[in-house]
Protein backbone atom coordinates (compact mmCIF):
# COMPACT_ATOMS: atom_id res chain seq x y z
CA UNK A 1 0.00 0.00 0.00
CA UNK A 2 1.42 3.21 -0.72
CA UNK A 3 -1.17 5.70 0.22
CA UNK A 4 -3.94 5.47 3.56
CA UNK A 5 -5.79 7.06 5.90
CA UNK A 6 -8.13 10.13 5.03
CA UNK A 7 -6.83 13.40 6.29
CA UNK A 8 -4.00 14.58 4.84
CA UNK A 9 -3.39 12.80 1.57
CA UNK A 10 0.18 13.44 1.12
CA UNK A 11 2.40 11.04 -1.43
CA UNK A 12 2.95 10.27 -4.44
CA UNK A 13 4.33 7.03 -6.82
CA UNK A 14 5.96 6.73 -9.75
CA UNK A 15 4.82 4.60 -11.99
CA UNK A 16 7.56 2.56 -13.05
CA UNK A 17 7.27 1.24 -8.81
CA UNK A 18 4.52 -0.70 -11.14
CA UNK A 19 5.21 -0.61 -14.26
CA UNK A 20 2.79 1.75 -15.73
CA UNK A 21 3.22 4.88 -17.46
CA UNK A 22 1.20 7.11 -14.94
CA UNK A 23 2.13 8.80 -11.65
CA UNK A 24 -0.10 9.82 -8.84
CA UNK A 25 0.39 12.59 -6.14
CA UNK A 26 -1.33 13.72 -3.58
CA UNK A 27 -1.12 17.03 -2.24
CA UNK A 28 -3.35 19.37 0.35
CA UNK A 29 -2.75 23.05 0.38
CA UNK A 30 -3.42 23.64 4.15
CA UNK A 31 -3.96 27.76 3.66
CA UNK A 32 -4.97 29.73 1.43
CA UNK A 33 -2.66 31.09 -1.25
CA UNK A 34 -0.84 27.31 -1.10
CA UNK A 35 0.07 25.97 -4.06
CA UNK A 36 2.96 25.30 -6.70
CA UNK A 37 4.02 27.90 -8.59
CA UNK A 38 3.88 27.90 -12.33
CA UNK A 39 5.32 25.11 -14.08
CA UNK A 40 5.19 22.82 -16.94
CA UNK A 41 5.57 18.80 -17.75
CA UNK A 42 6.15 17.01 -21.23
CA UNK A 43 2.99 15.40 -20.52
CA UNK A 44 -0.81 15.76 -19.93
CA UNK A 45 -1.98 15.91 -16.28
CA UNK A 46 -5.22 15.41 -14.72
CA UNK A 47 -6.42 17.76 -11.29
CA UNK A 48 -8.69 15.91 -9.02
CA UNK A 49 -10.06 17.97 -6.37
CA UNK A 50 -10.86 15.60 -3.53
CA UNK A 51 -11.81 19.11 -0.92
CA UNK A 52 -11.73 22.37 -0.67
CA UNK A 53 -11.60 25.00 -3.07
CA UNK A 54 -8.81 26.68 -5.52
CA UNK A 55 -8.15 28.13 -8.45
CA UNK A 56 -6.09 26.72 -11.48
CA UNK A 57 -4.32 28.23 -13.82
CA UNK A 58 -3.82 26.49 -16.91
CA UNK A 59 -2.58 27.98 -19.78
CA UNK A 60 -4.30 31.45 -19.99
CA UNK A 61 -7.74 30.53 -18.53
CA UNK A 62 -8.07 30.78 -15.32
CA UNK A 63 -10.61 28.17 -13.39
CA UNK A 64 -12.15 28.44 -10.23
CA UNK A 65 -12.77 24.69 -8.65
CA UNK A 66 -14.25 23.26 -5.40
CA UNK A 67 -14.27 19.53 -4.63
CA UNK A 68 -15.73 17.13 -7.12
CA UNK A 69 -14.25 18.59 -9.89
CA UNK A 70 -11.62 17.30 -12.68
CA UNK A 71 -9.59 19.87 -14.70
CA UNK A 72 -7.28 18.92 -16.99
CA UNK A 73 -3.95 19.87 -17.76
CA UNK A 74 -2.37 19.34 -21.28
CA UNK A 75 1.40 18.64 -22.10
CA UNK A 76 3.75 21.58 -22.22
CA UNK A 77 0.93 24.19 -21.42
CA UNK A 78 2.28 26.28 -18.01
CA UNK A 79 -0.33 25.64 -14.78
CA UNK A 80 -0.36 26.52 -11.67
CA UNK A 81 -2.75 26.54 -8.65
CA UNK A 82 -3.53 28.13 -5.56
CA UNK A 83 -5.97 27.22 -2.36
CA UNK A 84 -8.99 30.32 -2.69
CA UNK A 85 -10.84 29.03 0.12
CA UNK A 86 -10.86 28.73 4.29
CA UNK A 87 -10.11 24.81 4.34
CA UNK A 88 -7.22 23.09 3.23
CA UNK A 89 -7.31 21.72 -0.54
CA UNK A 90 -6.39 18.52 -1.44
CA UNK A 91 -5.91 17.28 -4.92
CA UNK A 92 -5.12 13.67 -6.48
CA UNK A 93 -2.54 14.72 -9.74
CA UNK A 94 -2.35 12.42 -12.41
CA UNK A 95 0.01 12.65 -14.03
CA UNK A 96 0.55 10.86 -17.40
CA UNK A 97 3.98 9.14 -17.47
CA UNK A 98 6.21 6.86 -15.50
CA UNK A 99 8.17 9.39 -13.81
CA UNK A 100 7.49 12.90 -12.32
CA UNK A 101 9.02 15.56 -13.56
CA UNK A 102 8.23 19.51 -13.93
CA UNK A 103 10.01 22.40 -15.30
CA UNK A 104 9.22 25.39 -12.78
CA UNK A 105 8.94 28.89 -14.58
CA UNK A 106 8.99 32.45 -13.50
CA UNK A 107 5.26 33.81 -12.94
CA UNK A 108 5.33 37.60 -13.94
CA UNK A 109 2.16 37.75 -12.10
CA UNK A 110 2.08 36.18 -9.07
CA UNK A 111 -0.90 37.55 -7.81
CA UNK A 112 -3.04 35.94 -10.62
CA UNK A 113 -5.25 34.07 -8.49
CA UNK A 114 -6.63 36.81 -6.51
CA UNK A 115 -8.52 38.44 -9.03
CA UNK A 116 -12.02 37.93 -9.63
CA UNK A 117 -13.54 36.81 -12.82
CA UNK A 118 -12.08 33.20 -13.22
CA UNK A 119 -14.48 31.11 -14.80
CA UNK A 120 -16.02 28.61 -12.66
CA UNK A 121 -16.52 24.66 -13.15
CA UNK A 122 -20.53 23.84 -13.24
Amino acid sequence: MWLSGLHPWRGHFDGTTFGVNVTVLNFTQETRGDGPTLHVHTYDEIFIVRRGQGVFKIGHVCIEAKEGDVLFGPANIPHAFKNNGDTPLETIDIHLSEKWTQKDLVDNDPDWWLRPGAATLR
